[in-house]
């Protein structure tokens, strides 16, 4: 099945831009969007908690979306200046041939960022204990699914074959779906996994960015009426990103985990410490805020292997790497 995608189009279409609070004065007002609440998108909190954004004049509102779909939705609306989401929703937008599309500014990080999450502990998993059992993987379509996908079928497990993965279940609902007691698997991003595992509701097998390799997993987009009217807003949002990309790099995992706590309060400091130790030490987050072409043509490998991919948008088409390239390079 080719992934279309006509219900972002006609959403877009039909919302309106959302009421917001007014702009710090002085500063310039930016509303974003995010795919999800992760610790996997640090650097994106360390920026705001640091003042990093202020610093750039920019008063930043996130809005949790529940989804790349949703998060792109309020872009193509015109009720987010700037989304955080998955870049294949980038490519699907494209392939269903908008042709004012939004464009990918920058990238935030490289890998698949969620975690296996098994019923019972296991001290020595294999990826054979899949076979025959139910797996929620996340909505048709999207990222964590196919990079589950691909793991899974380079393990020698079929979905329909040998396991059943549910591609049924909305992003922000998987949770709580295997919580009730749907599945024998599911994957979760942090900090939901090390709380699940804390609270003995599930427990941690395997990291599925570290099976999967490397791919430009989220990013930020912008429209094309934004680079043209306001490029300079882009460049000082990014110009943030790249200043927290980098300060994540040297600060403690305390350090870290107490910049980006506020906007973690139902997880402890302790838990926050290990997830920030855990993406550090999986190398997750992009050291800058530049997407390489070859990471780019993993990405569309991993979809087409999923047989979502109708074509393939030409790289200069989706990215432009100009924003990021002159803060990186400042």
């Amino acid at each position: 099945m080719k992934r279309t995608i006509p219900i972002i189009l006609a959403l877009a279409l039909l919302l309106l831009p959302v009421a917001c609070q007014p702009a710090k004065e002085g500063m310039t007002k930016i509303e974003l969007h995010e795919v999800t609440r992760s610790v996997f998108y640090a650097p994106q909190y360390i920026a705001i908690a640091l003042g990093f954004f202020e610093d750039e004049g920019l008063d930043v509102e996130i809005t949790t979306s529940g989804g790349s779909e949703k998060a792109m939705t309020a872009l193509l609306s015109g009720s987010a200046d700037l989304c955080l989401a998955g870049p294949e929703t980038g490519v699907y937008v494209m392939n269903e041939g908008k042709e004012d599309h939004p464009v990918i500014v920058g990238q935030l990080t490289k890998r698949d960022g969620s975690f296996l999450i098994a019923r019972t502990p296991s001290d020595h998993f294999s990826w054979d204990d899949l076979k025959g059992k139910t797996i929620i993987g996340g909505r048709a379509g999207g990222m964590p699914i196919m990079t589950l996908r691909w793991v899974m079928a380079n393990n020698g497990l079929i979905d329909g074959e040998n396991c059943t993965i549910i591609d049924s279940i909305q992003f922000n609902l998987m949770a709580g779906a295997f919580e009730s007691g749907e599945g024998d698997y599911v994957t979760l991003f942090e900090p939901t996994a090390t709380e699940f595992q804390k609270a003995g509701k599930g427990y941690i097998v395997a990291n599925i960015g570290l099976e999967s390799g490397e791919v430009p997993y989220t990013c930020y987009f912008a429209s094309q009426k934004m680079i043209e009217e306001h490029p300079e807003r882009i460049e000082a949002f990014l110009r943030a990103i790249y200043r927290a990309q980098q300060w994540i790099e040297t600060a403690s995992d305390e350090d870290a985990a107490k910049a980006m706590q506020p906007y973690f309060p139902d997880a402890s400091l302790e838990s926050l410490m290990a997830v920030v130790k855990s993406y550090r030490e999986t190398d997750s987050w992009m050291k800058d805020p530049i997407m390489l072409e070859s990471a780019y043509e993993r990405l569309l490998t991993v979809i087409d292997f999923n047989g979502e991919l109708s074509a393939r948008p030409a790289f200069s088409e989706l990215v432009d790497n100009s924003f990021a390239k002159k803060v990186a390079g400042e």
